[in-house]
């Protein structure tokens, strides 16, 4: 499904969570990134109907989502913050709140079953939220949120307290639905864990929109800052002395004990098709070469800059 936002902002008196945003988002996997109190989660909340916007809209499919009961039946929503009946068993919260979309007591059950299997929850199914570290309570967050089978998915800060095999099946997991064409949004402050679930991002700071798209072509967009790429090979004097010829590269700094140099270039393209030829011609074998500017923490710590 797909959801437009436009010309959306909300504020709380004096206090601006959300200043006048403008995107869509299509089927797959989008993640929402920025530091805490950015406004990830108050823009999560006006795309599923809990807030109603002071100005602009958020249509989805073409209907406004604001007190639109059969739009909110697609969503599936993840909180960041925790709102449990602790006496409850995970398999009693998961069953009661599939009972409050209308399923029947037996669909419930088989849908409860089948989301608390794909979170590795079966273990602790039978007892009390109370009772359950905050790993297991993340996970049952999401379980909730995935068994009625949503077309579309908000995660608030999902993986936060999870352990390192918890994050990876959950990243995995949101990688398939999000294959399988269901409209996953992904709200997080850890860059690295975002990025390994989806490419199409959109930067958010201080409640306004940074910057949105693929992350390689938002890096391409930042023209006056230069990249970074850093070369490990041998004759690292001799790759250095041919790099410097060339007017896009502003600076190259080598380090001869570890038979690497790092190159700045203001017009990267360039910089990546003359290389391979360049080494080749000049006897110089390249090890390894990666670029710390093309991360999507170094982006984002740019672009807040």
């Amino acid at each position: 499904m797909r959801i437009h936002v436009e010309n959306l902002s909300k504020w709380y008196g004096q206090v601006i969570g959300v200043n006048h945003l403008g995107f869509t988002i299509e089927p797959g996997v989008t993640g929402f990134l920025g530091p805490n109190s950015a406004g990830k989660t108050t823009l999560l909340r006006l795309l599923t109907g809990q807030l109603k916007a002071s100005q602009g809209s958020v249509t989805i499919e073409g209907e406004p989502v604001w007190n639109n009961y059969k739009i909110l039946s697609h969503i599936g929503y993840c909180p960041e913050a925790d709102a449990f009946w602790g006496y409850l068993s995970g398999w009693e919260f998961v069953t009661s709140l599939l009972r409050m979309h209308g399923f029947s007591p037996s669909e419930a059950a088989e849908k409860a079953d089948r989301a608390i299997d794909l979170m590795d929850m079966q273990e602790a199914r039978s007892k009390r939220i109370a009772g359950y570290s905050k790993g297991m309570r993340q996970r049952i967050k999401v379980a909730q949120a995935i068994a009625h089978d949503p077309d579309m998915l908000f995660l608030d800060e999902p993986l936060n307290g999870m352990d390192p095999l918890g994050r990876r099946a959950t990243i995995d997991l949101i990688k398939r639905l999000g294959g399988e064409g269901t409209t996953v949004v992904v709200s997080s402050h850890i860059l690295h864990e975002v990025e390994e679930m989806t490419d199409t991002i959109l930067l958010i700071n201080h409640g306004r929109l940074l910057a949105e798209g693929n992350i390689y072509e938002i890096r391409q967009l930042i023209d006056s800052h230069p990249l970074q790429v850093t070369i490990r090979c041998d004759n690292v004097n001799i790759l250095t002395a041919k790099l410097l010829e060339y007017e896009d590269v502003q600076s190259v700094h080598f380090d001869r004990e570890r038979s690497q140099l790092t190159v700045e270039t203001n017009r990267p393209d360039d910089f990546h098709r003359r290389l391979p030829g360049l080494a080749l011609d000049n006897g110089v074998k390249v090890h390894s070469l990666w670029s710390p500017d093309e991360s999507l923490e170094a982006v984002f710590k740019y672009l807040v800059r």
